[in-house]
């Protein structure tokens, strides 16, 4: 089934990823080959946080309305990450917790 694709709700800037994604994204195409940077990229974008608090999630609308960072974080069959826009959207990262 195809699934259903929102609009994006802010701009993404260039996008960058520490070594430790990148392993991560290694190791999760092993295990479900769709499971791809594109498919976070596009949750992240369209509002869809991951596993994130209702007041985390809450202070990511208040982000968007008043340009600040947004943030997610997604568990994965491969280990957890997290992506992070810019406030500015100059950038957005993929990056292990670890990492930040």
């Amino acid at each position: 089934m195809a699934e259903l694709l929102k609009p994006p709700l802010f701009q993404l800037g260039h996008v960058v990823s520490t070594p430790g994604a990148l392993t991560l994204f290694e190791d999760l195409k092993e295990k479900d080959e769709n499971l791809t940077m594109r498919h976070y990229m596009t949750r992240h974008q369209s509002g869809d946080w991951g596993d994130l608090s209702q007041e985390d999630k809450n202070s990511n609308y208040w982000s968007l309305k008043n340009d600040e960072r947004i943030f997610s974080a997604y568990e994965t069959p491969a280990g957890k990450f997290w992506l992070i826009t810019e406030r500015d959207r100059s950038a957005t990262t993929y990056l292990l917790p670890s990492e930040y």
